[in-house]
């Protein structure tokens, strides 16, 4: 039985309102934080989700363990009290964000060395055509 869910979180990270998408499919949870400018009202957040959900980038997954929870409407009233009063993304969510920073990071590290060496090279063949047209007529 694959269980799919989703959960976006609002919260006040100072001076931008930051939303963070978790994705939790097939055990596996992954992550993608979206910085929101303003407070958004809920028809903007509903709005950028049917626009934008599909683009989001979201980070490598991360493995966690599902809880069953119970039916009881009582209790899904009081979590979601309880979630209302916690701010903030959990631990897992904040290590798939660290996953997703720690692999942009290596990603601009490589095309900004590959743009050097590139640049290099333009030098190089800069300098040794001046050198033969120098030599040319002598």
């Amino acid at each position: 039985m694959d269980r799919i869910s989703g959960k976006l979180t609002v919260f006040f990270e100072d001076p931008f309102w930051v939303g963070v998408f978790e994705r939790i499919c097939d055990g596996k949870l992954s992550v993608c934080k979206v910085t929101f400018g303003a407070e958004p009202k809920d028809y903007d957040i509903l709005d950028f989700i049917n626009r934008h959900y599909y683009g989001l980038k979201f980070s490598p997954t991360v493995e966690v363990e599902l809880k069953q929870t119970a039916d009881n409407p009582k209790r899904r009233q009081r979590n979601a009290a309880k979630q209302m009063q916690n701010t903030g993304i959990g631990t897992r969510s904040q290590q798939a964000l660290q996953m997703q920073r720690e692999e942009m990071k290596t990603e601009r590290r490589q095309i900004s060395k590959e743009m050097r060496e590139a640049e290099k090279q333009k030098q190089f063949d800069l300098k040794q055509q001046k050198k033969r047209e120098k030599h040319r007529g002598h």
